[in-house]
């Protein structure tokens, strides 16, 4: 079987999180990500066919808008914990923060540590002038996420998962005073 082609994806870290390429033995907690009800805000749950079209988006994001998706690793251990995301699909009305994490991974800062570098990397790398986080209205884990990181709600609105909120990031000068 050919092996999988270098990746011209940036490798980023911040405290205790590498931002990497995904490897396909991320697939692994991702398919379980997609198969646990928390998925429901991500675009699951789903089976393993749909869970791997998905994790297989993240790459040819990266390959179409020139920036996209990075898997979470901990430093201190090595394992995959998750992702943080320069995400702007198609019908997406601007460029957004993302961030998912894996069963177990929660309650311990990985997505605001990631999202933030995720959001440091949009401005300084990438040329972003501003970013939204879109969050379901029934995700308060994610919407304490978005405020932690000075995130502010902006509107509510209706999109392929539901209802809503989208938060508007700090620029580039205020994240780094903050």
């Amino acid at each position: 079987m050919p092996s999988p082609t270098r990746s011209p994806i940036p490798t980023l870290e911040s405290e205790r999180l590498i931002l990497r390429p995904f490897r396909q033995s991320d697939f692994e907690p991702m398919a379980a990500f997609f198969a646990d009800p928390v998925s429901a805000y991500y675009g699951g749950p789903c089976g393993r066919e749909d869970a791997w079209r998905k994790f297989a988006v993240y790459s040819g994001h990266w390959l179409l808008r020139g920036y996209g998706p990075w898997a979470l690793e901990d430093k201190a251990s090595g394992t995959y914990v998750g992702l943080s995301s320069l995400w702007y699909p198609e019908g997406w009305a601007e460029p957004e923060i993302t961030w998912a994490l894996v069963p177990g991974a929660h309650g311990q800062g990985y997505a605001t540590e990631g999202a933030r570098r995720a959001l440091r990397a949009a401005y300084e790398d990438f040329g972003w002038t501003t970013a939204v986080s879109v969050v379901s209205v029934h995700n308060p884990a994610s919407q304490a996420v978005a405020r932690r990181m000075g995130a502010t709600l902006e509107t509510e609105i209706t999109y392929r998962h539901g209802a809503a909120h989208v938060y508007r990031h700090l620029g580039l000068a205020a994240l780094r005073t903050g």
